[in-house]
């Protein structure tokens, strides 16, 4: 055992497993799938969102009824979500049961049936969900921008998916699905708890050493870089809803990490980012106004959303497109440029303090680099950013080279 806690290991099929050994009486376990929406095809979309929710409804050995109870009757529960590029499927469960939520998480990767009156139920709950999505258009904007400047690729559309497909997806579709993509080699076992390090790697031998499918993912395109526009659609909404959104670098590219430290400066979660003290602190103009960052495989898209009445919208974005223009043609002092790195690595600290988040970071850290990296690395690399660097991420996503989406 490393001094951190932290071992690694690789089944005999190909399968990674990530064990990150504490003292706590609750553990987890699951699985990190490097697959999500893009790789539906054509005429499925909602797929990869669907499996996720149809996983939990029969196998070979279990009904639904059986799979819910399998861990909620000693106290844990099953949890799972889709993302662009994966899946995760885990459990949260009383240390002692791990062989059990293991044994069942394999269940439900390799003897999935997803039995026709399960499908026809639970489509029902995900039109639900996507009607329930579409109805706030503070969600909805960041779907409905991503169409528009993803247009065209397989990243361009809602990851719920869409209703004429949705009411084609059958269960062979859904067990074809897990069959390409849920494989070892795409796959990153994990677990946290009380639980040596020997005996999770025996237990993920025994319950997933017998998968042996190949992987067989339609290749992924990065999405063509569209001309900036400039869209207004309207909506019957009190508020106005606005993205201001740049094509940037993906989760591979050394600057991502100048770009998540501007995201973070320009709309972190802290009340004294920059946008959210002149748009929101000084001028009232602004309710919510927020950065975010998606570093995908080979591509990424740093957000910045606001809310706010109509007259608001072209001040706002004029104080956005003046704030990131002074970033780039303006270095920070070394005083400010050191404020801004301390208050993200302590942010980052904060975020990932909940055991939860540490696996998963854990797993994907696995999944995607190959290794698990530390906090510390992390933080050695923020460190490490130049006021030279921030420029030119800032520059990177200058007015000119910006694309916003108005619901109002």
């Amino acid at each position: 055992m490393k001094g951190d806690d932290i071992f690694s290991c690789t089944l005999s099929n190909g399968l990674r497993v990530v064990h990150i050994a504490n003292d706590s009486e609750v553990a987890y376990c699951g699985l990190a799938v490097n697959a999500g929406s893009r790789d539906e095809l054509p005429g499925k979309w909602g797929l990869a969102h669907f499996v996720e929710h149809t996983i939990f409804k029969g196998t070979r050995r279990r009904r639904a009824w059986h799979i819910i109870n399998r861990m909620e009757r000693v106290g844990g529960e099953l949890n799972a979500y889709t993302t662009k590029e994966e899946t995760m499927v885990y459990s949260i469960f009383p240390r002692e049961h791990f062989a059990r939520a293991t044994e069942l998480i394999a269940d439900l990767v390799a003897n999935s049936q997803f039995p026709a009156a399960e499908l026809a139920k639970e489509r029902e709950v995900v039109l639900d969900e996507v009607d329930s999505y579409l109805d706030s258009p503070a969600e909805a904007i960041y779907d409905d921008f991503e169409d528009l400047i993803w247009k065209g690729s397989a990243l361009g559309h809602n990851i719920l998916g869409v209703e004429a497909d949705l009411l084609t997806i059958t269960g062979d579709d859904c067990r074809l699905y897990l069959d390409r993509l849920y494989v070892p080699e795409n796959m990153v076992f994990f677990a946290l708890g009380n639980m040596r390090h020997d005996v999770v790697a025996r237990t993920a031998e025994r319950y997933l050493g017998a998968l042996n499918h190949r992987l067989n993912r339609t290749v992924r395109t990065a999405p063509a870089i569209v001309t900036p526009f400039h869209h207004s659609k309207a909506i019957d909404s009190h508020q106005s809803h606005t993205i201001y959104g740049v094509p940037v670098c993906s989760m591979y590219d050394d600057s991502r990490y100048a770009m998540s430290l501007l995201s973070n400066i320009l709309g972190g979660p802290g009340m004294n980012s920059l946008l959210n003290v002149a748009i929101r602190e000084r001028r009232g103009y602004a309710y919510t106004v927020e950065s975010s960052l998606a570093l995908l495989s080979d591509c990424g898209l740093l957000t910045i959303y606001f809310g706010s009445d109509a007259e608001h919208v072209a001040p706002s974005k004029r104080i956005i497109a003046g704030t990131i223009d002074r970033l780039a043609t303006k270095p920070l002092t070394d005083r400010a440029l050191d404020a801004a790195k301390k208050q993200y690595i302590g942010q980052l600290c904060v975020a990932g303090d909940s055991h939860e988040s540490r696996i998963i970071a854990a797993a994907k850290s696995l999944l995607y680099y190959g290794h698990v990296g530390s906090r510390e690395e992390t933080a050695k690399r923020i460190t490490a950013i130049t006021a030279q660097q921030l420029q030119d991420a800032a520059a990177s996503i200058a007015p000119n080279r910006a694309s916003t989406l108005t619901l109002q």
